[in-house]
């Protein structure tokens, strides 16, 4: 048992390291930061390769977070304090714009959706709680995976079956998707229109964690015939500053913050 905590250890530590990176390290950085021995170092990536928290990169010949740790981030972002925290400024935002507020997160390569937020005698949504969807799909989806390092994105969408469709619009392929992706970064917020439910449209803005890394996401759902593309922008501004408020009650900052 002695010899298993710190071994446990300098996995968590890999974890930490990992995740507060900008992109993939390669292994000599990773030892160098930790400070542990090249051949430990080389023997704790392969062991946490096989159950899926880290993912080499043969190419770049770097190491990245696996999508075992995006599901252990997701899990703990299903727990009620980020709920509490977010379903006032949903009911906020119902209120100013008299639309439905989801609050969604990823999971995988899914946008995993829970809380809902919609005025009195209003349409229900396919998206209800609890309910999973496509994340290059979803508006909420692509404005988190928008501000994920591309390697990870690439490891989320390995290959074509991982592009499912349900109106027929959507990505295809990676490249598609990394180019959408990087149209929604310079915007600033994401929108889908008809990708999940013909006649509805979504816009969704990113809250952030303490390190800038995308956290969950605060979404926007209306009937396109009740509001033209023109007055999006608006919208969104509403929606972003939801977002930025959710940022704020998590501590966290956006990408390049202080």
């Amino acid at each position: 048992m002695g010899e298993q905590v710190p071994a446990a250890r300098r996995a968590l530590r890999v974890l930490r390291l990992l995740a507060a990176s900008a992109g993939p390290l390669p292994a000599s950085a990773i030892a160098r930061h930790l400070d542990m021995p090249r051949s430990s170092t080389y023997h704790l990536l392969a062991a946490m390769a096989e159950d899926g928290f880290v993912a080499y990169l043969p190419e770049e010949r770097r190491w990245g977070l696996g999508v075992a740790a995006f599901e252990i981030g997701s899990a703990y972002l299903r727990h009620e304090p980020l709920e509490r925290l977010a379903r006032p400024l949903l009911r906020r935002l119902v209120d100013r714009v008299g639309e439905i507020a989801q609050l969604g997160v990823l999971h995988g390569a899914e946008t995993l959706y829970l809380l809902k937020e919609q005025p009195p005698r209003h349409e229900t949504l396919v998206t209800d709680v609890g309910v999973r969807m496509p994340a290059q799909l979803t508006a909420s989806g692509r404005s988190m995976l928008a501000h994920l390092p591309a390697a990870q994105v690439r490891a989320l969408f390995p290959g074509p079956a991982a592009f499912v469709h349900r109106t027929g619009r959507g990505p295809g392929s990676l490249r598609e998707l990394r180019r959408i992706l990087a149209e929604d970064a310079r915007r600033g917020w994401s929108y889908e229109d008809g990708w999940i439910t013909e006649g509805l449209a979504s816009i969704a803005a990113c809250a952030f964690d303490h390190t800038g890394h995308p956290t969950a996401a605060i979404t926007v759902t209306f009937r396109r015939e009740r509001r033209p593309e023109d007055a999006w922008p608006r919208l969104a501004d509403r929606v972003r500053a939801t977002a930025a408020d959710l940022t704020a009650r998590l501590g966290g900052r956006p990408p390049g913050g202080s």
